[in-house]
């Protein structure tokens, strides 16, 4: 079983940071690429940035320079770290990941994290 976990959202000021983690859990053979994603009211899902394996990333253009996309390979967890924060970054922020579960022979599964609360208001 294999489960993916956000953490670190909250109410920040506009200006202020936040990090945000994803962290991989159960009997994971590698973790590949891992994006971010954001949802707010009456929107659709947009993707914030992601992360290969390889260490390549990409980012909308809304965060570049604002947002940084990294990975600790041996604790399976992905950040995101949010500076310079605006009131329209606020959503729920979602963690979607290509994990191979036990063995190589096994294809690439996708999985998604419940999601974290991000506001930013003053």
């Amino acid at each position: 079983q294999v489960q993916l976990v956000e953490s670190g959202g909250g109410l920040v000021q506009p200006g202020g940071s936040l990090r945000l983690s994803c962290a991989a859990s159960g009997n994971i053979f590698s973790l590949n690429a891992v994006g971010w994603y954001r949802q707010a009211p009456g929107k659709q899902r947009e993707l914030v940035a992601d992360i290969t394996s390889g260490n390549n990333t990409n980012y909308a253009d809304s965060v570049k320079g604002r947002f940084t996309i990294s990975r600790d390979n041996a604790k399976n967890t992905v950040y995101l770290q949010m500076n310079s924060l605006k009131p329209e970054d606020t959503a729920v922020y979602y963690c979607n990941a290509w994990i191979v579960v036990l063995t190589t022979t096994l294809p690439a599964r996708n999985y998604w994290g419940q999601g974290t609360q991000v506001t930013v208001s003053s």
